[in-house]
């Protein structure tokens, strides 16, 4: 219909847009993928895929392995930039959206084979750091210190912070700490990698219990950075004097980046300044994806803006090497507000985990399965679907929205949830083992014929895995993945429901269709970092 309206009137010996649909089926080359075209309506060119094209794709799929869909992106090598916990405080329900959502970008940019550099660019340099060594050498004037002696490190922050607050002569000497950290004294280098450490192994925990791996590099890091990126920037004249402090001006932006504050200090945006010139020139990266709350993003748009200005980018978004920043919404509690304790304190991503784990161990308790598994298999049970819920309910909205946290609705093993996705997967696995047959051997010597109308449309959804992977991985959307596999499950029920598997004539072909979407399955849950079950 568009090339009717381009040609119509000009002399063409076409005569309205159904013909053109027939001359253009009329030369299209013979194709196996291609089973037959028709023209419909005022002249759509339908194209029907070859059921033939679908099942021998899906088989090659199952001999070769899942690795062989795995998208082809632009790039080789890229940076993404996540969790980023302050040291000496907690993680918190903030931590695990950046810690998740970055997680499942680089396992999904990792299966399209770029190599992807995990960083956790952790707060642990700055002003505060003086507060807390002062408030260390008050506490332990020996020297001698050790983590029960510290206890609780938020505590211990929260009481170094109030008496910086009421106590001027402690201020005082807290900001000339800082700057003999920074001048590399070694006392106060010594209690910082103290501090640390201890903060170090508190979240570590937690990343070990979401199975997610990260490779530190703190602000402190990329401090020695700092002067040459900023002596590179002032080259380009982008670099003013304003107000006694060192900015750059952005266009179309109210107030300027400042990079050096007036007592002569570094900053947020002289470290990501930095940091981002180091993973071009010296990490050789193409594509820097920053996972942080949407509340950051006028603060990196004006840091990549900055480097464009400065040629360390180039000008069009869609150029590589380039900048992204992936914001994400806030968890919300029951009453609308943002997520806290009863205290309202923040909540700790330990005792979240925690209490996700036992909820799911009492629910399988009850159903009977302490008298038929192991207590391994429990706790290891209870453990994936306890923390694949937990990852799956923030995953599968946009992540550009706020969602409500609520233990009920994740734990639930009907709807979108990681439980019915799990139990789903199970299930597969049951009809499968139940057959008595050899998956692998069928893999092997066994046809996939995807006769009734119900195996088609999960064929052609199996099918469409590797370009979800794709579109997923291009616009930084873990939910488009979710969405998928959901899909995925309910295609695979409506066939399960209209198509016996074992025993039936079209035994051997079902299995494979069996297998070829748990294979897919599994897959998605390893993307969004999810322990898939075997048996529930």
């Amino acid at each position: 219909m568009g090339l009717w309206s381009k040609v119509k009137g000009k002399g063409t010996q076409f005569k309205g847009p159904q013909p053109i649909g027939q001359a253009i089926i009329k030369n299209l080359p013979s194709s196996e993928i291609i089973d037959s075209c028709s023209i419909a309506g005022p002249g759509f060119v339908n194209v029907v895929l070859s059921q033939k094209w679908i099942a021998k794709s899906i088989q090659r799929m199952l001999v070769n392995g899942i690795e062989t869909w795995a998208p082809k992106l632009p790039v080789k090598r890229a940076v993404v930039d996540f969790s980023s916990p302050n040291i000496a405080k907690e993680m918190h329900v903030g931590h695990l959206r950046s810690t998740i959502i970055g997680d499942t970008l680089a396992r999904m940019l990792e299966y399209s084979n770029v190599n992807v550099l995990r960083r956790n660019h952790v707060g642990d340099w700055g002003t505060q750091f003086g507060m807390l060594i002062e408030y260390l050498f008050e506490m332990f004037p020996n020297g001698q210190v050790n983590d029960q002696a510290i206890g609780d490190l938020e505590a211990f922050y929260k009481a170094s912070k109030q008496r910086f607050d009421s106590d001027p002569a402690f201020k005082e000497r807290a900001q000339q700490a800082v700057v003999s950290l920074q001048g590399g004294e070694e006392r106060y280098r010594t209690a910082w990698t103290h501090i640390c450490e201890i903060s170090r192994r508190g979240y570590e925990r937690v990343y070990e219990r979401l199975g997610v791996e990260l490779e530190e590099k703190g602000e402190s890091f990329y401090n020695p950075y700092i002067p040459g990126a900023l002596e590179l920037l002032s080259k380009h004249g982008l670099i003013e004097e304003s107000e006694g402090a060192r900015v750059i001006f952005i266009e179309g932006k109210n107030i300027p980046l400042i990079v050096v504050k007036r007592d002569g200090g570094y900053n947020y945006a002289s470290t990501d300044l930095a940091a981002l010139w180091y993973r071009l020139n010296e990490e050789k990266a193409e594509w820097i994806i920053y996972v942080t709350d949407v509340g950051q993003r006028e603060h990196f748009e004006m840091v990549f803006m900055a480097a464009k200005r400065a040629g360390w980018l180039p000008a069009e978004d869609n150029k590589y090497p380039k900048a992204s920043h992936v914001g994400f919404g806030l968890v919300l509690g029951e009453d609308g507000k943002r997520f806290r304790t009863r205290s309202t304190e923040t909540v700790k991503l330990v005792d979240l985990l925690d209490e996700a784990k036992s909820r799911c161990k009492t629910v399988l308790i009850e159903r009977g399965k302490a008298d038929e598994w192991t207590e391994e298999e429990l706790d290891r049970t209870a453990e994936a679907v306890g923390y694949g819920a937990v990852k799956y309910a923030d995953l599968k909205n946009n992540r550009t929205t706020n969602y409500t946290f609520n233990f009920d609705q994740m734990l639930n093993d009907k709807g979108n949830t990681a439980v019915y996705l799990l139990y789903a997967h199970a299930r597969i696995c049951s009809i499968i083992r139940r057959s008595g047959k050899d998956i692998e051997e069928l893999k092997k010597v066994g046809t996939l014929e995807l006769a009734h109308s119900d195996e088609r449309v999960l064929g052609l959804h199996l099918l469409q895995f590797a370009e979800i992977v794709e579109e997923a991985s291009t616009n930084l959307l873990p939910n488009v993945l979710c969405e998928y596999l959901y899909n995925l499950s309910e295609d695979f029920t409506r066939f399960y429901t209209n198509c016996q598997v074992v025993g039936s004539a079209e035994e051997t072909s079902r299995l494979l269709l069996c297998e070829a979407t748990a294979v897919v399955m599994r897959k998605c849950f390893h993307l969004l970092g999810i322990t898939p079950v075997y048996k529930i």
